[in-house]
């Protein structure tokens, strides 16, 4: 099979969050079993020199973007075996960050035309597009309206992955004709709530819909996790499925990672305890054996950040010590940088993201901390547990399908239910009643180190799919 993965963004090129980690690494699986695939994202400015520099140019062609005609350039590079192939137009592109323009409707409307009209021009055909997020869910809907029928066109199958229903491309329905050109008799494919809403257009007409765990394609048919998109996918249940995501193993592995301080193993888990005592002293917190709690993450409501605010100083009483690396809302920044100062040698926080802290905080905690209200899918607890790190989790989304309650004979790590600060301190207390017992603690550390959460089985799970698809077996 031949697969085109279109994205936003990709690792190492461009990268906002975990779709970035996703499209990155879900491809180089793919393709160890035998199967041919490429990227294509946008040529962002943000894509370091020593990246940009090694692109080839293919060609320039215009693309519609409604009645106007816009330049696009075509580019290529290979990566590790990876083909990337990147769209270029400087005025839509060219610019000091990925997102949150007002014109940003344009300029996924321009990428998503562009993206079709470049599979005239390169020397690869795909079987499947596997398109991800609102920045890509006009991929289908053109293909449906206008690539279909046509001369080398037939026969391609679309995905489309949803990695936050949260995000839709929601705009007035000017869009339609100004920007988008679909044709008035289309324009019911992206209706929806009396907006065009790129999302639900995606989930219309794309031949099969994936999210990134299977609880979250259950959850999203609930009206509150779905954000208003539950009546259409109700709908379309019959080709919605949930793969969970891997993470990148090569790249957060504790025997080689170049980031930490001292390597460790499943096997051999004695230099976690020298990660440890290295980040507190670079983080500035106490020395001692004392339970580390992590938190990396964006502070940002839907993370229960809301739920760590009403017990954070009791569990700084209980003897916890914090290790936080993040940004987001200025309320929450603000709350932990009192917490700081009032717990200098108990609680650090950095704000912004440091990849290469991120790593020696995995390394040199103990515990993770991740509560969120809702989660597609999570890397941050696997990365977590990759590093012999106990995650502590509310059970949504990737969260309950990747974590087991260490109450079980196969705990891997602490889990609570309710979007409830209490509910979540317990889980927090039983972990620290855990950690002070160590043979049991050194035990589970060894669980989460010896769970799998390589693109191995998840990629088994995506070329089902594709394969289905040209099967025509839906």
């Amino acid at each position: 099979m031949k697969i085109l993965f279109a994205s936003s963004e990709a690792v190492p090129f461009a990268a906002s969050g975990g779709l970035a980690d996703v499209v990155g690494s879900l491809p180089k699986a793919i393709k160890a079993k035998g199967h041919e695939c490429c990227v294509v994202i946008p040529l962002y400015k943000a894509i370091k020199p020593e990246l940009s520099s090694e692109l080839e140019f293919v060609k320039n062609i215009t693309v519609d973007v409604s009645w106007r005609k816009q330049y696009c350039g075509i580019f290529k590079t290979e990566y590790d075996g990876i083909t990337y192939y990147f769209i270029d137009n400087e005025y839509y592109f060219s610019r000091d960050g990925l997102y949150g323009f007002y014109d940003d409707c344009e300029r996924f409307v321009f990428f998503d035309r562009a993206v079709l009209e470049m599979l005239k021009y390169i020397d690869f055909t795909p079987d499947i597009i596997n398109c991800n997020d609102w920045q890509t869910a006009l991929i289908p809907v053109y293909y449906s309206v206008y690539y279909k029928y046509q001369q080398g066109y037939d026969g391609i199958k679309t995905v489309f992955t949803i990695h936050n229903i949260e995000y839709q491309g929601k705009y007035g329905k000017e869009v339609l004709n100004e920007l988008m050109g679909i044709p008035a008799y289309n324009a019911s494919l992206l209706d929806y709530d009396g907006y065009v809403n790129m999302l639900k257009g995606a989930i219309e007409t794309a031949d099969k819909i994936t999210t990134v765990s299977p609880s979250y394609a259950w959850e999203i048919l609930d009206p509150w996790y779905a954000h208003g998109l539950d009546r259409i996918l109700v709908t379309k249940q019959y080709k919605l499925k949930g793969i969970l995501n891997g993470i990148d193993t090569q790249r957060y592995d504790p025997e080689h990672d170049p980031e930490i301080d001292a390597h460790f193993s499943a096997k051999s888990i004695s230099g976690k305890a020298k990660c440890k005592k290295a980040m507190l002293e670079e983080l500035g917190l106490a020395p001692g054996d004392e339970p580390v709690i992590g938190i990396v993450t964006r502070f940002v409501k839907h993370k229960g950040i809301d739920l760590i605010r009403c017990v954070f100083e009791e569990m700084v009483n209980m003897g916890i010590k914090f290790a936080v690396l993040g940004s987001g809302e200025k309320i929450y920044e603000d709350f932990f940088r009192e917490m700081a100062a009032r717990y200098p040698d108990r609680v650090s926080v950095t704000l912004g993201f440091i990849p290469e802290l991120s790593h020696r905080i995995y390394a040199g905690v103990d515990m993770f901390l991740m509560p969120s209200m809702s989660e597609p899918c999570g890397l941050a607890q696997m990365i977590a547990m990759r590093y012999g790190t106990a995650p502590i989790v509310r059970e949504t989304g990737g969260l309950r399908d990747s974590v087991r309650d260490n109450g079980g004979i196969d705990g891997n790590g602490f889990t609570f239910k309710t979007i409830n600060a209490n509910d979540m301190l317990d889980a927090v207390k039983r972990a620290v009643s855990d950690y002070n017992d160590k043979k049991k603690w050194n035990a589970l550390v060894k669980r989460a180190m010896s769970c799998d959460f390589s693109w191995e089985a998840s990629a088994d799970l995506y070329i089902e799919v594709y394969e289905e698809l040209l099967n025509d077996k839906i």
